[in-house]
């Protein structure tokens, strides 16, 4: 039976460690607890918030409606010729299906190794890290449609996949809540060594011809080696989005600043690296109050004990202020605000 809580520290449930509470708190282990719960008129019109991993929000203050936090678990797979499908409940913690599929050799995940969160949040996102995003490896999506009580599945076409963008952040909004995703693997590993870290640590480690497995340790190894642990101090990543802009402006500010590290985006198109950007700028390394940024990686804002949201808030907004007062360019938060 479907248990509603009262008043449940989020604390545990964020992976910046922001001590808010929520006013009623659900724990969601299996699909009929959906129907369940919708089927109560009190819960289906209240404002929610549906959470996994908690490792993309800054709660900025007590959350007074209903959180609902997705614990359905389970992985499945099928092999066809050299086709792998696999379903995965959205409960899942994301680092743990990688290894899943590193460790069977189903290749295509190896590039997004370690990173944080739940496997019902990757689509809503569209996670990426290292030259691959989750539509890559996307099948399809089955979600619980709150104002029917159903069920849908979404292909690729359907999700609108953009750059940390989906269906499910605009027109869908708050609309369903994803119970399981399914993905689109292989047998035949298309080794993607996009980014010039990656050759550099595996050529570093004398790799000349490396296996998925070689590139998830890769990727974990220059994850951590930038990116504080949220189990000791509490951060969400990477806090703003790399920004892109079109060609005129970029042509414009690499003029004024040579050294500007970018990437192409498509035709006309330039992605900046928010993280140089912040850093040129003053900040990695900076502590304001309880709060600053990573000593390694000026693009991830860290809780150093103590810090309440509107306090990383306020820093977020000091650094896109200066950002765009040094180089012309707006800075977007990738961390969802809850407010």
């Amino acid at each position: 039976m479907l248990q509603i809580q009262e008043n449940v520290s989020l604390k545990k449930f964020n992976t910046f460690g922001i001590d808010a509470n929520a006013r009623y708190f659900a724990e969601i282990s299996h699909e009929d607890e959906l129907i369940e719960l919708f089927a109560d008129p009190q819960w289906a019109h209240m404002n929610r918030l549906v959470v996994g991993g908690g490792s993309n929000m800054l709660l900025v203050k007590d959350f007074e409606g209903l959180v609902i936090r997705m614990n359905i678990r389970g992985i499945e797979h099928r092999i066809s010729h050299d086709d792998v499908f696999v379903e995965v409940g959205a409960g899942e913690v994301w680092n743990d299906l990688v290894n899943f599929c590193v460790d069977r050799n189903y290749a295509g995940m190896e590039n997004l190794s370690l990173i944080p969160g739940s496997v019902g949040a990757s689509p809503i996102q569209n996670i990426g890290a290292y030259g691959v995003e989750l539509k890559d490896v996307f099948a399809s999506c089955r979600a619980f449609e709150i104002a029917t009580g159903t069920f849908r599945t979404f292909t690729k076409e359907d999700c609108k996949f953009g750059y940390r963008e989906s269906v499910f952040k605009s027109e869908l909004a708050g609309q369903y809540i994803i119970v399981s995703v399914k993905f689109h693997l292989s047998l035949k590993p298309n080794i993607n060594l996009k980014y010039g870290a990656i050759e550099q640590e595996l050529a570093n480690r004398g790799i000349s011809n490396p296996t998925i497995e070689d590139v998830s340790k890769v990727v974990s190894h220059i994850r951590v080696s930038k990116l504080p642990d949220p189990s000791t101090i509490g951060n969400a990543g990477s806090f703003f989005k790399n920004p892109v802009i079109g060609d005129v402006q970029f042509r414009l500010l690499q003029g004024q600043f040579p050294d500007v590290v970018n990437y192409p985006a498509g035709e006309g198109l330039h992605k900046l690296a928010a993280g140089w950007l912040i850093e040129q700028c003053g900040w990695k390394g900076k502590t304001v109050g309880n709060t600053g940024t990573w000593k390694n990686q000026a693009l991830v804002l860290v809780n150093h004990g103590g810090a309440t949201g509107e306090e990383v808030y306020s820093l977020s907004s000091q650094i896109i202020d200066s950002v765009y007062t040094k180089f012309g360019v707006t800075l977007q938060r990738e961390v969802n605000i809850i407010s």
